[in-house]
Formats: C-alpha cells, structure tokens, sequence
C-alpha cells in the first residue's frame, strides 16, 4: 500500500505541474481549475489513498461500480462527480451519493433526477454534455445534445425542482469538424458557456480535459479537468 501511495501521489505532482504551468501559460491563477480524479476501474482503497493525498473531487462513469464505492468512502471528505452517460432506470441510485451530474443531455433526464433528488432530500448540479459533433436536433457519439439545444435544456434544468443548472461539459470529439482538435473544440465550449451564463449567471462550469488534453482545456478556460490515467495508471481491461 505504501508503494500504491508513491506512486499516486507521484502521478498527481506531475499532473499539478501540467496545470500549473498551463494556467500559467493562459495567464489564469491556479485556483480558478478544479481536478477531478476519475476513478473508475480502480479500488475503494485508491480513493483512500488520494482523498489522504488532498483529492477531494472524483468522479465514476457507472454507476454499478460508482454506489458502493462512495458508500464505502463516505466517511472522506469528497465530492461525487457522475461524468458517465446516464440512463433514466440509474437515475435514483445516482442522485443518492452524486453531487455534480455532468452528462445531461434531455429533458426526459432532468425530469428523472429532479424526482429523484426531491425524494432523496438532495440539490443536485447538473452539466449539459455539449456534443460538438451534432448537428442540430441530434445527440453525439458519446452522448450530449447539440450545441443549439444547449439554452432549452438549461431553462428545463432551471424549472426543475431540486436539480440546477451549473454549466456545461464536453469530451473532445473523434468526429466531425473539431475531431483531432481538443482546444479549437474547447475554444467553442467556451463560446457555448458566455451565451448560456448570460441567461443563467450560476451556470458557470465548464467541465473540459481528460489525460490526454487538459492543457488545452485549461488555455481555453475550463474551471475543471477530468483526470483519471495521468493519476491512476494504465487502466485494467473491463471484464
């Protein structure tokens, strides 16, 4: 466990560096980018570990896997991001331990987190999953709703009971016209998050960046960065 422990808090030194230098570089303070440790995969005990090295947001893409690990690490002192596509039957397990929901993409989803927030005695936040590679009316590879559908679903979110609108997330896309280019890509979210904070000010998480691309999620102006293989290793094969 002590070498777990070195190697972990090793990963997140050079991840800190990469940010750091990146704000930096965008002439932003370090404190305006929030990591989020995607820990999806990997055991209870490495969430242990990394809330003992100063980890306090982590995120899970399933929830099968996601429950019972933050019910075995609810005692920490940590903040539950669900950065997965979800399906409305997960929906009440989800808004059980999730603070942040950062895939939203349709009403018929808000509906069934904010009852399901209201009956757990819960507010949840919640990020529109902005597909970039959309055209209008249609949801992305990955999930998300297209970009002209961004304001709708907002003003859904903020009508809903228990839930809020927080801003926006993306992934950089595989296809279409930014696919190959994470901060053009990034560069547009942020267009997409000026227009929405303008009818909703609270809105003003823009969720950007994995391993791979976070430094130009963080030139472009991401308040978070999802971080998962640069912390935690290469991942294992799912069974």
């Amino acid at each position: 466990m002590t070498d777990r422990r070195t190697e972990l808090a090793d990963n997140l030194a050079r991840v800190e560096e990469r940010i750091s230098m990146a704000c930096a570089a965008a002439g932003r303070p370090r404190e305006e980018v929030t990591l989020i440790v995607v820990t999806k995969t990997y055991p209870a005990s490495d969430v242990r570990l990394l809330a003992g090295l100063g980890v306090r947001h982590v995120a899970e893409n399933r929830d099968q896997e996601a429950a019972p690990k933050a019910a075995e690490c609810a005692d920490l002192p940590l903040t539950w991001h669900f950065v997965g596509q979800l399906q409305t039957n997960k929906v009440r397990s989800v808004a059980s331990y999730a603070d942040f929901v950062h895939s939203v993409d349709r009403a018929r989803l808000v509906t069934a987190l904010s009852a399901a927030a209201v009956k757990a005695g819960r507010t949840l936040d919640c990020l529109i999953q902005v597909a970039l590679d959309a055209e209008s009316g249609e949801r992305g590879e990955r999930g998300g709703v297209a970009p002209d559908g961004v304001t709708e679903l907002a003003d859904v979110l903020a009508a809903a009971e228990a839930v809020r609108p927080a801003g926006l997330m993306t992934v950089a896309p595989l296809v279409g016209t930014y696919a190959g280019r994470p901060r053009a890509a990034f560069e547009r979210l942020m267009e997409i998050s000026t227009g929405l904070r303008a009818a909703h000010p609270a809105a003003n998480m823009v969720s950007a960046g994995m391993s791979a691309d976070l430094d130009d999620a963080v030139a472009a102006g991401a308040t978070h960065v999802r971080v998962g293989s640069a912390v935690l290793g290469v991942r294992p094969r799912l069974g």
